[in-house]
């Protein structure tokens, strides 16, 4: 069964990530959560890209604001697709966030959705429609969502 890991860098950001748990539940995709600092806990982060894969992650959505190394940072320790979820949580706005992940160097990929809830429920969505070209049931789950969503 496919598995999401959900890391951010601190545990004042997890009001912003709800919208994308909530989704996960929705679609039926575990995750694990972990809040992990890429400033103040770097080592205990190297070790969670290391160990991703082996630890079952399929991928892994990574919810910074300000500078937001996280995942940049932990796009360098794993080879497992990281979406970013740039927030809004600096002067400016979450702007900075989303430059940070936007603007990865050449071999270093980090995907990244739009800036805060929103982004973050896009992050759990895309998470899906990736994890559904493996997993069927995903796939049928985020096909249900759209056509939910269109009925609106």
């Amino acid at each position: 069964m496919a598995k999401i890991g959900i890391v951010m860098g601190s545990k004042t950001d997890a009001e912003m990530v709800e919208p994308a748990l909530d989704l996960l539940k929705q679609l039926g995709i575990n995750y694990e959560v972990s809040v992990i600092s890429a400033h103040r806990t770097p080592e205990r982060l190297r070790q969670y890209g290391l160990k991703a894969q082996e630890g079952g992650l399929d991928l892994i959505i990574a919810a910074a604001g300000a500078a937001a190394h996280l995942p940049g940072v932990l796009a360098s320790w794993t080879t497992v697709p990281v979406i970013g979820v740039p927030l809004p949580t600096s002067d400016l706005r979450g702007v900075d966030a989303l430059l940070s992940m936007a603007q990865m160097p050449a071999g270093v990929p980090v995907a990244c959705v739009g800036i805060g809830k929103s982004g973050a429920k896009n992050a759990a969505l895309l998470a899906g429609q990736i994890l559904g070209l493996k997993y069927k049931e995903i796939e049928q789950a985020c096909k249900k969502y759209r056509m939910e969503l269109a009925e609106r």
